[in-house]
Order: structure tokens, then sequence, then C-alpha cells
């Protein structure tokens, strides 16, 4: 079969589209690159997950996440996707947000038969990647350019679906919106992330920000970034 990896699709946020494909209420949730914890806040508070592992590889962002006290169905690993540490079948859903092309390219294969391992048989894999298009993605591309690791992170999971370790129950392409009030935002969230370094020197910054404070406007800077989801599930048998 052959996964398509263009961009397009109907304008909505990851909340909206994981409400809509996946059975998170009263689900065990496995989630692989859980960043900040936002979306791991979600499925527990408004989709109902009786459950959340939220796994980072980033020593930082992880430790912040510990400090977090008001999410008792939430435990927080400092593991990657390609090792676990978690039992067989242990969980209903997997999700993983943007994180699938910032697994070294060596492991994603690994990664993807992790997943197939820790969910039990007939249970799901929401796999969200980034498309290489868009303004916003410009503007990433002069200090971070991910084309090669999203393309292979689309093959990835093009080969476990060959392979047989999954089928694909849906593809979605949408139009995930993000905004950000001043460029000071952007460069707190993009350009201060702890899982990154980014070098720029003083003539590479100045042309992000021109690049980024090209899109601002009354309202601050909003963008609709091409992206798309891999509904996956184990086959049962």
């Amino acid at each position: 079969m052959k996964i398509q990896s263009a961009g397009g699709g109907e304008r909505s946020t990851e909340a909206e589209l994981m409400q809509r494909l996946l059975p998170i209420r009263g689900a065990r949730v496995l989630e692989l690159g859980c960043g900040r914890a936002i979306v791991t806040r979600l499925m527990v508070e408004t989709l109902g997950a009786a459950s959340v592992t939220a796994t980072e590889v980033d020593g930082i962002q992880h430790e912040k996440n510990l400090q977090i006290d008001d999410l008792p169905g939430v435990t927080f690993r400092l593991a990657g996707a390609e090792a676990t540490g978690e039992p067989d079948e242990g969980f209903d859903i997997v999700v993983m947000l943007k994180s699938l092309h910032h697994v070294p390219v060596d492991r994603m294969d690994q990664a993807l038969r992790e997943i197939r391992r820790v969910l039990r048989p007939g249970g799901l894999a929401y796999i969200s990647e980034p498309v290489y298009a868009g303004a916003f993605n410009d503007i990433l591309r002069l200090f971070n350019d991910e084309q090669r690791v999203r393309e292979v992170a689309f093959s990835a999971v093009e080969r476990a679906v060959d392979a047989g370790l999954f089928e694909l129950v849906d593809e979605v392409f949408f139009q995930n919106p993000a905004s950000y009030e001043s460029w000071e935002t952007f460069e707190e969230r993009i350009l201060g992330v702890t899982h990154s370094e980014y070098h720029l020197d003083a003539p590479l910054y100045a042309r992000v920000k021109r690049a980024f404070l090209s899109h601002m406007g009354p309202q601050g800077a909003e963008f609709f970034n091409p992206m798309r989801v891999d509904l996956l599930r184990r086959p049962a048998a």
C-alpha cells in the first residue's frame, strides 16, 4: 500500500481531531513525546482517559513535568519511543504528536515495533506529523530544515503498515492553527525549547525574525500548519 504525504485538508485543532478519531474515554493511553504535557492534560481532563503514561526524552522538560501535581491519572516517564520500558499489551491507545520525526532515524522502525508491542491487540496508534509545507515551515527551515527526517518518518509508518505490524484505519490531512502574540512568544516557544539546540548567529537571527514579523497583524501572527495523522490499529489476531 502507498501512504500519501501531501498537505491540505480541513482546519482543525489536534484536540478536535483526537476527540473525533479516538475512543479515549476510559482508555489506558501511552503518550510518546509529551513535551509540556498540554495534550496530556487534555486527554485526562477533557477527553476522559482512565490513565496516561506520558514519556519525554528531554530531561529538562521531564523534570518540569514531574512538578505537575494536579494530574492524578498521569505518570511521567523519562523514556524514548524505541524503548519505553512498558509492559507488553499494556495500553489501549498510543499517541505521538509531532514526535516521530524527532526519533533518531536509525531507531524509527524500532519505535514503531515498540508501539505495536505495548498496544493490546486491536489497540490504536495515533501518529500526527507535520507536513513539509506552509508559511510556518518556511520560517522553521531557515534554521532547522526537517525535510529529510519528516520524509523518513512517513516512510517508517509506510513500512510498518506494509509489513503487517499495523492496519491503516484512516489517514487525515488537516490544517492545525497556531498563533503567537509576539516575536518574544515565538522565541520562547520555538527557539527556546530544551529538546534541541539552535545556534543562530546574528545575521540568521535577524533573518528569522524578519520572516516571522512579516506575518504579524494586530492580533499577532497566526498560521495554519499542514499536518497528517495516520491512525493505525494493531491487528487483533
